[in-house]
């Protein structure tokens, strides 16, 4: 699960698997984008956010696609060949800005049932801002007090399930997890 399959199995071309901001904001030009899904990983608030959503003091979190049972669903997008490498250099520059994700090749279902192999950004666990294991509980604190350059930690998860929503993709973990931190928010 997750990993490169044979050439004859797949679609060609240059896909990445957006999980996150980038299925709404991806930020560069594409050819084709479709609704996707990737096994074998879970979409979760997973690293302390030090910089656009809290900072060294007070961090806060923000999602990562983590391995684990299950699937996640997002988008994916198709890439001009001549434009893979200034897209790849855009997406390293936003996404590596303090290297937590490891850039991978995975496996991508599209909603047309074609397969494909996609660029994703998949989680560190061994980076120190990994924090995977924590409770929802201590997610949900930790989201509330986060506050960085841009915004309030929980202001990006609750627009991150907004998105989710209009997208059609579900994703009830995220949904508790922004009850959790509302509740607490709304406790202080």
């Amino acid at each position: 699960m997750g990993e490169i399959v044979p050439p004859a199995q797949v679609q060609p071309g240059f896909w990445v698997f957006g999980y996150g901001s980038l299925m709404w904001r991806p930020g560069f030009s594409f050819v084709e984008m479709q609704a996707a899904r990737v096994t074998g990983f879970v979409r979760d608030m997973c690293f302390l956010s030090i910089h656009y959503r809290g900072t060294a003091e007070i961090p806060g979190l923000v999602c990562g696609l983590m391995e684990g049972a299950g699937e996640c669903r997002g988008r994916a997008f198709r890439i001009a060949d001549d434009a893979a490498d200034e897209i790849i250099g855009y997406l390293d520059e936003r996404e590596l800005i303090t290297d937590i994700y490891h850039p991978r090749t995975l496996e991508v279902m599209l909603a047309d049932g074609a397969v494909v192999n996609a660029r994703a950004y998949v989680a560190d666990t061994t980076h120190a801002q990994f924090v995977g294991g924590w409770s929802d509980d201590e997610k949900a604190a930790t989201i509330v007090a986060g506050r960085g350059s841009q915004g309030r930690s929980l202001d990006y998860l609750a627009s991150l399930v907004a998105h989710l929503d209009e997208l059609g993709i579900g994703d009830g973990h995220m949904h508790r997890l922004l009850a959790m931190a509302k509740l607490k928010d709304a406790a202080l």
